[in-house]
């Protein structure tokens, strides 16, 4: 398989500047470009599988959100918030310099990219949305927010993904080796000590943890009224059995803004992992 390319470029943060990696794969010249942005508590090689497909089509890149992966961490938790994540991408896409370009987010960095395609002059012209949309079931909330910062360091890789494994069901089935694989990107070794820690600043569930009924609503409508100003096509994934993503909410999301095209996947919940070829058909026939 081909290796991504690592890059860094610097942004911007009430308190200073901060370093945003990302992961590049294909020819830097290509000016079709495809941004692959990943969930809360994941980082930008979960997309190996899918960019390793398409790199001989577009330049994937695939960012490490601020806090995450081999991005800097920020000096205010508060700051891990949409705000933040959208302008840092600003910054990215005016250092790949492209005019135009595709963007597949997988749940938070769906919604990323569904605030980022609603500004005016955006020059997102497709988005794919996998397994996120203006609504998300608060016992989905409930669930992640009572895992993401909670054991960050284990004593060897294998326990580490073992853990992963306990809170990461609604990703489907893999082999131990496929599991393993998928979960080396997800830690680093420890500093002066034996083991592993995820690879994420703690401090990603701060605003998570604050989170009222009344700053939901509030963030929901705000996220419909994105929605509904979209004006590009929009490819809606769906695990069958997401807990985040309700069918009711996929249905709304078919039928109002944008019209989303709406693909159900199968044996999955929350998230699918785009890594099989059943979960790519939809996006490359999408894409194309």
């Amino acid at each position: 398989m081909t290796e991504p390319r690592l890059k860094h470029v610097q942004a911007l943060n009430p308190k200073g500047l901060h370093r945003l990696a990302y992961w590049e794969w294909g020819d830097p010249a290509n000016e079709r470009v495809l941004v692959c942005a990943h969930g809360l508590a994941r980082q930008g090689r979960d997309f190996d599988a899918l960019a390793s497909r398409l790199c001989d089509r577009y330049r994937v890149v695939c960012p490490d959100t601020v806090g995450r992966g081999e991005s800097d961490w920020l000096p205010d938790p508060a700051g891990y918030a949409l705000p933040q994540y959208v302008a840092d991408m600003v910054v990215l896409l005016a250092r790949l310099n492209a005019g135009e370009l595709q963007w597949l987010g997988t749940s938070m960095g769906g919604l990323i990219g569904l605030a980022l395609a609603s500004l005016p002059g955006s020059p997102v012209r497709r988005l794919v949305l996998n397994d996120v949309g203006p609504s998300i079931e608060p016992t989905a909330i409930q669930r992640i927010a009572a895992y993401v910062g909670e054991q960050m360091q284990f004593t060897s890789l294998e326990q580490g993904a073992a853990a992963l494994r306990a809170i990461s069901q609604g990703f489907g089935e893999f082999s131990d080796a496929d599991w393993l694989r998928l979960c080396r990107p997800m830690f680093r070794p420890m500093d002066g000590a034996t083991g592993v820690r995820l690879h994420y600043d703690p401090a990603i569930a701060h605003n998570l943890r604050l989170i009222t009924p009344a700053i939901a609503a509030a963030a929901e409508a705000q996220l419909w009224d994105a929605w509904d100003r979209l004006q590009i096509p929009v490819l809606l994934l769906r695990g069958a059995q997401s807990d985040l993503l309700s069918e009711a909410t996929a249905t709304s999301m078919s039928l109002r803004g944008p019209r989303a095209r709406v693909v159900t996947l199968s044996g999955v919940g929350h998230a699918p992992m785009l890594d099989r070829p059943e979960q790519q058909a939809p996006v490359l026939a999408f894409l194309a």
